[in-house]
């Protein structure tokens, strides 16, 4: 794939706060989100303990994308989760369960879809799930494995910034109401809704059409140097394709992206993905940036570095293999980003006479 960059002038611009954003501020009205949703379920780590009950053969026959999330078939369920000895032991939810996603709801790809867990708003109050309306949920596509290893990646970019989605994993049993599937145990994870994330960071959707230079540059480069880190392409900012841009408060900050959806990642290994080239090798698709800029992002990383490979280490799920496997990748990254030369050519291609990087030595 080859790298589009941004020109000189156009990454000035976007570092002195000029842009499409800043032309369209008057496009952000004063927050306006629902009440705030049960905190635990999102800032507790022990895996949750689901049961969904329901027609799990038409589940997994509800493959073809409807044309309007209205049309979008409602699949009745009983969800059943432990609840205190005071409650006697479980609570039930009748619920509803959506088949979603483009990628992962392929037949082809994905023996179990993802779905959207559509809860009760009267039938919530005393349970974990409180205040939430509908929520993500990612199953085990192909292979349980695959899902702590995305789930951690959404545990690493926690550890950068707050601005990113949370997400709470749980043990997950599917049984078949009408008795016609074997009963299964797997795991998945939740995803929190962004207006839980916008409430956290004071900031909500932004919807207004954006270059990537009117994108908080501190932002977009921590993000897409993570991206590369991670060697995730499945990723593009102008089309909002597993990117949500989010405006903060007052009107008039420059909009900042978060991004979600890492099974394409090569730090995942899903055998269903995409990736750079054959090698697995990372590809930076983020613009052209001052250097400057960029050492300090890395800076920060390497700040981080303990956390992210304590993350891994410490992660009984994980196969021991796959755990050697993650931190070499990691070394991979730290030994590039230190590396002037190697910085040089995989961060400042396009960089007409050096300008930009001449500064990464300040």
């Amino acid at each position: 794939m080859k790298l589009t960059t941004l020109p000189f002038v156009v990454c000035l611009l976007a570092l002195l706060g000029w842009g499409n954003a800043m032309a369209q501020g008057s496009a952000i009205s004063p927050l306006r989100l629902p009440p705030p949703a049960a905190d635990n379920l999102f800032t507790a780590d022990e895996p949750l303990s689901l049961t969904f009950t329901a027609r799990m053969q038409a589940i997994l026959a509800d493959r073809t994308t409807p044309r309007y999330d209205s049309l979008a078939i409602r699949h009745p369920a009983l969800l059943t989760f432990p609840a205190g000895e005071e409650k006697g032991g479980i609570k039930q939810i009748p619920l509803a369960l959506v088949v979603r996603g483009k990628f992962r709801r392929d037949a082809k790809h994905c023996q179990f879809p993802p779905l959207y867990v559509d809860f009760p708003k009267k039938k919530v109050n005393d349970t974990p799930f409180a205040g939430q309306n509908t929520l993500k949920l990612v199953t085990h596509c192909q292979d349980d494995e695959y899902v702590v290893r995305e789930y951690l990646v959404y545990k690493l970019y926690n550890i950068i910034t707050d601005l990113s989605f949370r997400a709470r994993l749980a043990r997950v049993t599917y049984a078949d109401s009408a008795n016609k599937r074997p009963t299964e145990t797997r795991w998945a994870y939740l995803v929190e809704d962004e207006d839980d994330v916008a409430r956290r960071n004071n900031t909500r959707e932004y919807k207004v059409e954006t270059m990537l230079s009117g994108i908080d540059s501190t932002n977009l480069a921590t993000m897409t140097v993570f991206e590369y880190m991670i060697g995730n392409i499945d990723w593009v900012v102008a089309q909002r394709h597993n990117v949500k841009l989010m405006a903060g408060q007052p009107a008039g900050q420059l909009p900042k992206a978060m991004p979600y959806d890492f099974d394409h990642a090569v730090i995942v290994d899903a055998a269903y993905a995409s990736r750079a080239d054959n090698t697995g090798q990372r590809l930076y698709r983020g613009p052209l940036y001052p250097g400057w800029l960029l050492k300090r992002v890395f800076t920060h990383f390497n700040e981080l570095k303990p956390q992210f490979y304590a993350l891994y280490e410490s992660d009984h799920r994980l196969s021991p293999a796959y755990v050697k496997q993650t931190l070499k990748y990691l070394d991979t990254f730290y030994k590039y980003i230190n590396d002037r030369k190697t910085v040089k050519k995989h961060f400042f291609n396009g960089d007409t006479g050096g300008k930009l990087f001449a500064s990464f030595d300040l």
